[in-house]
């Protein structure tokens, strides 16, 4: 897992193995351990350093908790903004609060929600094929599934709508 994470205009390339027993922080190697105790509280051991993560929340690309007591924001980009961005496509909010968009041209190979459905912001809702990669697209808002516009198999452009959410709130 890729990706990138900016604290105090500071940015750092992070990288963490699938297992979740190492990390690439700007090249530089190092072994962790998470263990994670509940939803808002984890662990991370990094050689004899032992790091408490606790108040853990999440909305869009901003993660803000606690570390060790001390408060941390950071803004993060995954692989598929990363990628996107490499690409020159913008990784801004492309629509409204509830529309998604396709981010570029590709085939859906999965729909995974359906109208009426209930989602979180940043679920994932629709598996994109595009330059031979997977792209796992997201809820852009919290709220329930109001139009599907796309099926699975359907070759889609770019800005096509994907689907709309009705925003909670």
């Amino acid at each position: 897992m890729q990706f990138e994470s900016t604290i105090d205009s500071q940015t750092f390339e992070v990288t963490i193995s699938d297992d979740l027993t190492s990390a690439s922080v700007n090249g530089r190697d190092i072994p962790i351990e998470v263990v994670k105790q509940s939803r808002e509280i984890m662990l991370l051991r990094s050689g004899t350093k032992l790091y408490s993560i606790d108040n853990i929340t999440i909305e869009g690309e901003t993660i803000s908790f606690s570390l060790n007591g001390r408060f941390v924001e950071t803004s993060v980009k995954d692989e598929q903004e990363l990628l996107l961005e490499k690409l020159g496509f913008s990784t801004q909010k492309m629509s409204s609060a509830g529309l998604l968009k396709a981010p570029m041209p590709g085939k859906i190979l999965e729909l995974m929600v359906n109208e009426g459905d209930d989602v979180h912001e940043g679920t994932p809702v629709i598996i994109l094929e595009a330059m031979k990669m997977e792209n796992e697209l997201k809820s852009p808002a919290a709220g329930t599934v109001v139009r599907v516009d796309i099926q699975p198999n359907q070759n889609v452009e770019k800005n096509q709508s994907l689907l709309e959410i009705e925003p909670r709130g």
